[in-house]
């Protein structure tokens, strides 16, 4: 019994770091994306477009700081690409589904981004990082 706790605290400490580190990846998004706004942007494209610029810092950041990958980055890349083009599409689709619901830009946004956190965590833990 007493193993489970070490591996209990790195998961936990893991999604601390996963949450921190997302959280420099969702001020990225949500800057470019509030430009784009401001230019007259659609929301889902300004979306899109700040997801990838908010999805290049999290492949970084969670590459160097929160996983201990068995592989490089070449390995790890791929893996990620596929990942983020699976949360490219459930971010489009949740953000056009609340959008369509009657929810404001911003709490379709940043409901979207709560729900896909906890589903990247797995991703990235289970999966791309491995």
């Amino acid at each position: 019994m007493k193993k489970r706790w070490p591996v209990l605290f790195d998961w936990v400490v893991r999604f601390a770091l996963h949450v921190a580190t997302g959280a420099l990846a969702v001020a990225v998004h949500y800057s470019l994306m509030a430009v784009l706004l401001s230019f007259g942007s659609p929301p889902v494209a300004a979306s899109g477009v700040g997801f990838l610029a908010g999805a290049a810092t999290r492949f970084l950041t969670a590459y160097f700081n929160v996983y201990t990958p068995s592989g490089t980055i070449v390995d790890a890349m791929p893996k990620f690409l596929l990942a983020l083009g699976a949360q490219f599409i459930l971010n489009s689709l949740l953000l056009a589904g609340l959008l369509e619901a009657g929810l404001g830009i911003w709490w379709a946004q940043v409901s979207t981004t709560i729900i896909l956190t906890f589903a990247n965590y797995l991703a990235y833990r289970l999966w791309v990082f491995r």
